[in-house]
């Protein structure tokens, strides 16, 4: 089982460093993000305003190569960055011009699409269907009827959902079952993308794909990204002046210019940094020899340490029978969900003992990670 403890000194090396049992929610920052941090600030204060045309386009093209290896892509090119995935969100639903958007998703979504769709409803401006994620063993072929009536614009679900854990391996089936394709189909990856191998080389041109940085990446906030396929949204209302860069030393036309690539999708200056972490984590783990794969392999060694101790009866406050139960897959999510009235209770009493989990309503998630150790959850669970 791989520990990679010793690459995050600057998190956990100290007198009062927390147990963190939260990666699904904010991933701690390996050190080498550390020198990528200053290095942006370096090249920024030497090349002042052309790094936008010498550093930035760098770590950009880096950075796509890097997600494009990862995700297993058919090139870079179809990659935007963006300071978060709730932009591109906006970007998509600004694509369809005529009458309310129409949407098909999910119960289970995070927040912000939840609030921004049920807001956009009020306001009279989507129509969203909603497909219950339980009882899992029957969502994809659910959620694949319901897609098959063709009565919709936009299709967006979660990889993995963040309320449970529940991986959505039907993603070819929904595109198969869709019979327009003009529908737009998107996948919600923030809680796949390195928590696990994903390979896109077989819908890369049907469906698009979100994640970041923020959480398995391990490059923090700031540097989200979706992945285009080709076709799709050619000139989104929602746009910035990024997505014409490289047409900005032509004369203005009465047609609002777009790059034909995913830069059509770009919006307007933002903070780079975030590239510059993202490339020092995949540069690192590159070096040590570490994948997704074997990430996820350390994680589910340490969640079966956990369950075993915790199925022993060493906890006095949280039971086995809690843990929500989840179909089968080839992968599973890098965090355990249990249902229980006293998940907020539960979190706070791990808090006072520095121990670090979080909770979304009555359900609790407890995540592993390679940062961690058989000793760091054998001290969780003292703490239950």
């Amino acid at each position: 089982m791989t520990c990679l403890k010793e690459h995050f000194k600057r998190t956990f090396d100290r007198p009062d460093a927390p147990l963190h049992f939260a990666a699904h929610s904010h991933h701690p920052w390996p050190d080498v993000t550390f020198e990528a941090h200053s290095r942006a600030w370096t090249d920024a204060a030497t090349w002042l305003d052309q790094k936008w045309e010498t550093v930035v386009p760098a770590q950009e093209n880096k950075a796509k190569a890097h997600i494009a290896r990862l995700l297993n892509l058919p090139s870079p090119d179809s990659i935007v960055f963006g300071q978060n995935t709730h932009e591109f969100l906006l970007r998509l639903l600004s694509c369809f011009e005529k009458g309310p958007v129409r949407v098909l998703t999910t119960s289970s979504e995070f927040h912000s699409l939840n609030r921004q769709l049920l807001r956009l409803a009020e306001a009279k401006q989507a129509t969203v269907s909603y497909v219950d994620c339980a009882p899992y063993e029957t969502f994809s072929d659910r959620l694949a009827d319901e897609a098959a009536k063709g009565d919709f614009d936009l299709i967006y679900v979660s990889h993995v959902f963040f309320d449970s854990g529940f991986v959505f391996d039907g993603i070819e089936q929904l595109i198969a079952a869709t019979p327009s394709q003009e529908t737009f189909i998107a996948i919600d990856g923030y809680h796949s993308f390195m928590a696990m191998p994903v390979d896109l080389s077989s819908i890369a041109g049907r469906c698009f794909y979100l994640a970041g940085g923020y959480k398995y990446a391990m490059a923090g906030e700031g540097v989200c990204f979706m992945h285009c396929p080709p076709g799709y949204g050619p000139a989104p209302v929602n746009t910035g002046w990024y997505a014409a860069f490289g047409r900005l030393a032509q004369a203005r036309s009465s047609q609002v210019p777009y790059a034909e690539d995913a830069q059509r999708f770009k919006g307007a200056t933002y903070d780079p940094i975030g590239l510059y972490r993202l490339n020092a984590v995949q540069d690192w783990l590159l070096e040590i020899g570490e994948s997704p794969l074997s990430l996820w392999q350390s994680s589910v060694s340490l969640q079966k340490f956990f369950l075993e101790n915790l199925s022993s009866g060493r906890s006095m406050l949280l039971r086995a029978d809690t843990l929500i139960d989840l179909p089968d897959r080839q992968f599973s999510a890098r965090f355990l969900t249990f249902e229980t009235d006293s998940a907020s209770d539960l979190q706070n009493t791990l808090m006072t003992q520095n121990a670090i989990t979080d909770c979304r309503g009555n359900r609790l998630r407890i995540g592993f990670s390679p940062y961690q150790n058989e000793d760091d959850v054998g001290r969780l669970i003292t703490f239950l």
